[in-house]
């Protein structure tokens, strides 16, 4: 079955993100849902280029709200800081009252367990949100970015990691903690190697003390690539949108450079939405390792050829490689044997 993917180019991030949203409203039907679930990237509670901005999430907002007046709930759970502070500086608040959506703070939601592996493939119990999970129309609204662990961040890695909870970022309770989260927050508005190794120190530091789901998914680069995989079909996004306005490169997913891209991506197909982006980044997405292995699961398609893109672009003029990170070459090392066994375990 072919998968349909809009893409758009313009001058308005607004308005690119809405036309994109345009070309594939012919396969968005809400009148069924009980409950959407819009998941924004606040990855960085403070660093703009790292989260997903508010005029992207407007676009998304009136899209939905042209076809959809049920309940409607913009969810995250920032990886180290109070996702509210996100909420806050990025301009989310007014947003909210303006289209009637709950604001979440999806580390302080009620949990579901979840299996994953560490590093020796033994298994682990992981929580995820709730809400998350049992939303039946989840939309995953993100800027493309390098990564330093999955060369790619994109529609199901955002719903992924960010479904994952870590309580200490919405309690902050010990002083430890405290240091930690406001320490990595503050170094996502830095970039450089050393503002990078002090900030994944921190995460470190964080991890161990306050046992953070999202962290424990960081087993090394063949198992996290397994991890975000096994994980993708409890919170698959049903509409992935990729704000590409402006994109990071090199040391993302917090500490990159910007990348003036002006476009949109969008569509039902969440693995075929991040492949397409993927290789519009310069990255092939049959090495991305997450990506191959939603693929092996029927997650979605991973075949540029059986695309359908709306929009009427020429992908070539759209193709502007993006900086890896300097871990990719040591990021290639993501097959595992009998890798079909550690997916459907």
């Amino acid at each position: 079955m072919t998968a349909t993917i809009a893409i758009t180019r313009g001058e308005s991030r607004f308005d690119t993100v809405r036309r994109a949203l345009d070309l594939i409203a012919d396969q968005v039907d809400l009148r069924a849902c009980r409950q959407v679930l819009i998941k924004p990237n606040l990855v960085s509670t403070v660093r703009q280029l790292a989260s997903t901005h508010a005029d992207a999430m407007r676009a998304t907002l009136e899209f939905v709200r042209a076809r959809y007046d049920g309940p409607l709930c913009i969810a995250e759970g920032s990886a180290l800081a109070p996702t509210f502070e996100g909420y806050e500086r990025f301009g989310y608040l007014p947003l909210a009252r303006e289209y009637k959506a709950q604001l979440v703070d999806l580390n302080a939601s009620e949990t579901v367990p979840v299996r994953a592996f560490n590093r020796h493939l033994r298994p682990v119990t992981l929580r995820m949100a709730r809400l998350a999970v049992e939303s039946d129309f989840r939309i995953s609204v993100s800027p493309p970015k390098t990564h330093d662990r999955v060369t790619v961040t994109l529609s199901i890695k955002n719903m992924v990691m960010g479904s994952l909870v870590n309580p200490a970022a919405a309690r902050p309770d010990s002083r430890l903690a405290q240091m930690t989260i406001r320490l990595a927050s503050s170094l996502g508005q830095g970039v450089g190697n050393r503002a990078t190794q002090i900030a994944h120190l921190a995460k470190t530091m964080l991890a161990g003390r306050d046992r953070t789901d999202k962290m424990r998914m960081h087993q090394g680069f063949p198992v996290i690539n397994l991890n975000i995989a096994r994980l993708a079909p409890q919170v698959l996004p049903s509409l992935a949108v990729i704000d590409g306005f402006e994109g990071m490169e090199g040391d993302g997913p917090t500490n990159g450079e910007q990348v003036d891209w002006r476009v949109a991506l969008a569509g039902r197909d969440a693995v075929a939405v991040d492949s397409l982006t993927a290789h519009l980044m310069g990255f092939d997405p049959q090495r991305v390792g997450y990506l191959v292995y939603c693929q092996q699961l029927g997650l979605g398609e991973g075949d540029l050829a059986r695309m359908e893109v709306r929009g009427g672009l020429a992908l070539d003029e759209l193709r502007r490689p993006f900086a890896p990170p300097p871990t990719v070459k040591r990021q290639g090392d993501w097959e595992l044997q009998d890798a079909g066994r550690w997916l459907r375990a």
